[in-house]
């Protein structure tokens, strides 16, 4: 028997306020996935963007650079 066959086996010998546990516990576990799926796009996504620009050779600005001077 499927793992699903031998779920959908034992949740019918549970009585309805067990049952609604199991899908408590169902929809836990989906946002746990959805979490860890969106956590691992979110650093793809963020070293796609980096990507290259470990070696650029960014300017080194001093606090008088960054004073605007008003006339």
């Amino acid at each position: 028997m499927s793992i699903k066959g031998l779920i959908n086996q034992k949740i019918e010998n549970l009585s309805e306020s067990e049952q609604m546990k199991v899908l408590n516990l169902i929809d836990i576990i989906q946002q746990e996935n959805l979490k860890t799926e969106n956590q691992l796009w979110s650093q793809f996504s963020l070293e796609q963007a980096m990507k290259g620009l470990e070696n650029d050779l960014i300017p080194e600005y001093t606090e008088a650079d960054l004073i605007e001077k008003w006339q």
